[in-house]
């Protein structure tokens, strides 16, 4: 290559001699012609090696059945590295060209490192994303931060790129201008707060499994219900119920209190906890027309039965007068009632028999005395879900009157225009 620089510099300097220029002149404009030349040859070099890398390269890899070489050309690896190669051979060419000229050819290395510097950096950043890609589809650990251990390396490659630049800016070492950021490390732990705090937190989800793509999570503080769909270096992303989309700060997922429904969806069932207020004036003894009344209900014959046996047993021990109803013990509607619920809960197919199994009376209120349900669908999905719950309490609305007891309900304007008339 330098034999061809030194065959064409005595033509170039006969050329501009013949033009009527000093042999000094002539010399320096034959340089600067060498120059042009090489800048040519570097292009023409450039254009040559993406030529060779598809006509080769990208050919043997697209005949691989490996898919993560396919990742280097989607990431456009080649394609960067391709840059690499002119200004090598300029870099080459300068000391040779602009050997009589110290002041142009410390520029021309300056920008050559410069411009290595940026390509080679944007090189590394590539290869971090194929690397972030391999490392999110083969790990069998979900939650790894990958993409926020990526952002983490890419943001670190720009600031050693920087830093590199600036060293070559200034002539200085880049541990000199890393000694002198020193000084400006609040600003910088400042300016790159976010930064650090969602890498931070990131690593904290991954080593406790708190949160991964595809976990429903509820966060109140934030408005936010629904799936993550992304977990990057600051910021997390959640698609709500109603399709919109919810940013959340990383690292509130680990300050902040968060719901995570995940232990749900793993499990075998979803947790039904509601409860229906009952008019604590309609709750009395059973008489025994009411009792042959029950008889007659499918779910409830084994259980009067064998209660009414025990009854019978415990009242013949008791001495005292038996017409009066609390002496002894006796069956009430309300009682009758909650072990009709238990037993029609257990008839169905879609409730969990094997989990937490209550039908219990809650503390009683100026609204009546709660009876709750709490048991477990064995259907997970929601609006599967919803539709069991609204199937049980429409039920249970609806047969309690056949119990002889009223649901508790606010008054209305309707039950007041009644007593007036």
């Amino acid at each position: 290559m330098l034999d061809f620089y030194d065959y064409f510099d005595k033509y170039f300097i006969k050329f501009y001699q013949w033009m009527n220029m000093s042999e000094t002149e002539a010399i320096r404009y034959a340089n600067i012609s060498e120059l042009i030349v090489a800048f040519i040859l570097s292009i023409i070099l450039f254009y040559l090696v993406r030529f060779i890398l598809r006509a080769v390269v990208v050919k043997l890899i697209n005949k691989t059945k490996n898919e993560w070489d396919d990742l280097l050309l989607h990431h456009k690896i080649l394609h960067k590295a391709s840059y690499l190669a002119p200004a090598i051979f300029i870099d080459l060419s300068l000391d040779h060209i602009l050997v009589n000229h110290v002041v142009w050819l410390e520029i021309g290395h300056l920008l050559v490192d410069i411009y290595l510097t940026i390509i080679i950096a944007n090189v590394i950043v590539a290869l971090i994303e194929v690397f972030a890609h391999i490392a999110k589809v083969t790990s069998k650990n979900k939650g790894l931060p990958v993409k926020g251990v990526s952002q983490i390396l890419k943001i670190l490659v720009y600031i050693v790129m920087t830093i590199v630049v600036i060293s070559f800016l200034f002539g200085k070492s880049p541990f000199a201008i890393l000694t002198g950021l020193g000084a400006a490390s609040a600003i910088s732990l400042l300016i790159f707060r976010d930064a650090i705090l969602g890498f931070v937190g990131g690593i904290q989800l991954a080593a406790y499994d708190m949160v991964k793509e595809g976990d429903w999570l509820s966060l109140p503080k934030h408005d936010a219900d629904g799936v993550v769909i992304d977990i990057s270096l600051t910021m997390v992303k959640v698609q709500n119920w109603d399709k919109t989309i919810s940013t959340i700060p990383t690292y509130s997922l680990v300050s902040e209190a968060v719901k995570n429904w995940r232990g749900m969806e793993e499990s075998e069932g979803r947790r039904i906890k509601r409860s229906v207020n009952i008019d604590m004036t309609s709750i009395k003894f059973c008489t025994s027309e009411m009792l042959k009344k029950y008889q007659k209900y499918s779910l409830l014959q084994d259980y009067l039965k064998t209660k009414e046996e025990e009854l019978e047993i415990y009242n013949t021990s008791n001495t005292g007068d038996d017409k009066v109803l609390v002496n002894g013990r006796r069956q009430t509607n309300i009682g009758i009632f909650r072990a009709y619920l238990v037993e029609y809960l257990r008839s169905l197919p879609e409730v969990h028999n094997g989990m937490t199994f209550i039908v219990r009376q809650l503390q009683p209120t100026e609204k009546g005395i709660p009876m709750e349900v709490y048991v477990f669908s064995k259907i997970q999905s929601w609006v599967e879900y919803e539709a069991i719950q609204s199937d049980i309490f429409d039920h249970v609305l609806a047969v309690v009157s056949e119990f002889d007891l009223k649901v508790f309900q606010e008054p209305t304007g309707a039950d007041f225009r009644f007593l007036n008339k």
